[in-house]
């Protein structure tokens, strides 16, 4: 089996946007096949996942190790139209602000050019207690590098 098989789908960086492609499934649809609104917070945290794992950033070993992990702290959404099953959909995430225990995650879900969801997600790192903390010095460094392409 070809290695490419052997390993699931990862998203990639464009400039400064961090692109994740999905397909809707009809797991993802209420009665009519329309994507279930829940749905697209699963999609977004996925892509988020994706963003941090393309920025070789181990969130699983950090927790591991007691440092600490991501949570949502706040979010803000704007659905815009409706997916449905079967559409290919496109997730754009852009590092917008970058804070000592935090940062600010901007996410747009496309199918194709059409604007389907837009979200600003704010997320802090929490120590094991669940309280803020700074975020590892290795990892704003490579937040940093993305964000200095927008700027």
């Amino acid at each position: 089996m070809s290695a490419e098989l052997e390993k699931p789908y990862s998203g990639a960086f464009i400039g400064a946007s961090h692109c994740f492609a999905l397909r809707v499934y009809i797991e993802d649809t209420d009665l009519g096949g329309v994507v279930y609104h829940a749905n697209y917070l699963r999609f977004m945290e996925r892509a988020r996942s994706d963003l941090l794992r393309s920025l070789d950033i181990d969130q699983k070993a950090a927790f591991e190790r007691g440092e600490g992990i991501y949570a949502v702290t706040e979010m803000h959404v704007k659905f815009c139209r409706s997916a449905r099953f079967d559409d290919e959909l496109i997730i754009l995430s852009r590092l917008e602000e970058l804070r000592g225990a935090s940062c600010v995650i901007h996410q747009q879900i496309l199918r194709g050019r059409e604007l389907i969801l837009e979200a600003s997600v704010t997320a802090a790192f929490l120590n094991p207690k669940g309280r803020p903390r700074r975020q590892p010095a290795e990892w704003v460094k490579k937040f940093e590098g993305v964000k200095s392409k927008t700027d």
